[in-house]
């Protein structure tokens, strides 16, 4: 008896502790929320007031998990994100009892099936393409749908790699991003296109200017098929950035060729490029030194201003013209930046593409120059779009993150990125296994290519690149469709008499 009095004491102890603890919290909070002048809410309701931030934060986790319908959440909903997971682990991805996609909403677009098309034995894989035919080593691209830039150091070490292998995996080539070629790029023996960024990493001087002799050096890996100038980017059209001194240690100073522990700032251009006349003049050069082709990568704001640049290459002759143009949505990307240019700046990807797509092709040179299409294209339906409206190819830098792992937390420029993929800490970077997502990073993009050449087998073509605007129909306001080629006609040269 008198042990359990004791014991029940002890418990009613404890209580009064914890319960005096909780009351000198509460006074402390209390006192804190009312002579504190920078929230109103918690000055006027102190420590209940702290609930509403609480609530704010847990309110993105509890809409993704709970409250969200599949076809809700933005950027990437529920529906397309868990398609990447369920082809990157190289299941099948049918569905039953019909789809649960809205097709009323404005600006879906339907895929327009043949009456006959062709038997299965008709079927062929895509073709590949040749890009930069004046180069001195032109690339026969093999894919229509590769990755997109992501530099070392905006993703992870264990990121990279995996990028690398799965793209040697699937026959795709991976865009190295702004930051330089790391050995993490190379460690896959992948396709690689070296994107030039206005800070010129990797490739450039002590003053930042062009280095001709880094520039060789690169362009003599043959593993680097491709540069890429980047003019734009859909996440922040216009800006620069700043990689701030805390993040450059010896190896990213190493390999993007800057002092380390030094603030490094990206322009908002190319300094030596001030016009149309300037960027083709810089294109051939990086393509002369290189004997690589050269393309560039922007978004684009008014396809009007770009006219001057085809006429330019007209009169310059075809020779002077860029390799391929990588157009950019102006929906944002995987790059952290201001949200009124994510926002607010750049023409959303499904009107700037078939605009480019008709300049080149008004101006004939379709088969001079490849575009390239990029911004939230990451599923089938996406791609097989893009190509439809023009696209020679579509790279994604979001879809490859989603086979990674990334589950969308949003936390990409907090070092905080719970797979793994976007943060330098080692914890973090330990959750994510190279050897299992190098193949889920390859079954994506095969399930992708397949899934596009079966739209293409529907639609009635032999391959992707035999779609046309007339092969897929746009849901308007009032939930018909229309033929995408009576909403954008595409340009077809006059018959010779």
């Amino acid at each position: 008896m008198s042990f359990a009095m004791n014991a029940l004491q002890i418990v009613a102890l404890l209580f009064v502790l914890v319960l005096g603890v909780l009351v000198a919290l509460a006074l402390a909070f209390y006192i804190l929320d009312r002579t504190q002048t920078g929230d109103a809410i918690r000055r006027n309701y102190p420590v209940i007031g702290r609930f509403r931030g609480l609530f704010t934060k847990l309110g993105e986790f509890f809409r993704q998990y709970f409250f969200a319908m599949d076809r809700e959440e933005m950027p990437f909903n529920r529906a397309q994100r868990d398609w990447v997971y369920h082809a990157g682990k190289g299941k099948g991805n049918t569905v039953a009892f019909g789809s649960t996609r809205n097709l009323s909403i404005a600006g879906t677009p339907i895929f327009v099936n043949a009456c006959f098309p062709p038997l299965d034995d008709q079927f062929a894989a895509t073709a590949p393409m040749e890009i930069g035919p004046t180069a001195a080593v032109p690339y026969r691209a093999k894919s229509i749908f590769n990755i997109s830039g992501m530099s070392y150091g905006a993703i992870s070490r264990p990121a990279v790699e995996a990028l690398s292998r799965g793209a040697a995996k699937a026959g795709i080539w991976l865009n190295t991003g702004e930051g330089g070629l790391s050995p993490f790029h190379l460690k896959g023996g992948c396709d690689l296109v070296y994107q030039i960024g206005t800070a010129k990493y990797g490739v450039r001087d002590a003053h930042g200017n062009l280095d001709d002799e880094k520039l060789r050096e690169v362009g003599a890996n043959p593993h680097v098929k491709m540069f890429e100038l980047k003019l734009a980017q859909g996440a922040k059209p216009g800006k620069g950035g700043i990689l701030p001194a805390e993040k450059i240690n010896a190896e990213i100073a190493a390999i993007r060729g800057i002092p380390e522990g030094q603030d490094s700032v990206s322009p908002n251009r190319h300094r030596e490029i001030g016009g149309f006349g300037d960027l083709l003049d810089v294109v051939d050069h990086i393509r002369k030194v290189t004997g690589k082709p050269c393309g560039f990568k922007t978004v684009i704001g008014s396809s009007d201003a770009w006219i001057e640049m085809f006429e330019l290459i007209l009169e310059r002759g075809p020779d002077s013209a860029p390799d391929f143009i990588a157009i950019d949505g102006g929906e944002g990307g995987t790059g952290a930046a201001p949200m009124p240019l994510i926002d607010l700046v750049g023409m959303p990807i499904r009107e700037a593409l078939p605009r480019i797509v008709d300049l080149r092709d008004r101006h004939g040179l379709k088969d001079r120059i490849r575009i390239i299409a990029s911004g939230k294209l990451v599923n089938p339906s996406d791609v097989a779009w893009a190509i439809c409206a023009g696209a020679d190819f579509v790279t994604s830098a979001r879809g490859f993150m989603f086979s990674l792992g990334c589950i969308q937390a949003l936390k990409c420029n907090r070092n905080t990125c719970p797979t793994g993929i976007t943060t330098h800490d080692p914890r973090l970077q330990a959750g994510l296994v190279v050897e299992d997502k190098y193949l889920k990073v390859a079954n994506y993009a095969k399930s992708v290519i397949n899934e596009v050449e079966t739209i293409a087998h529907s639609v009635g073509v032999a391959e992707p690149r035999l779609m046309r605007r007339r092969h897929v129909r746009i849901v308007q306001a009032d939930g018909t469709s229309i033929p995408f080629n009576k909403i954008r006609p595409s340009y077809n040269p006059p018959t010779p008499s």
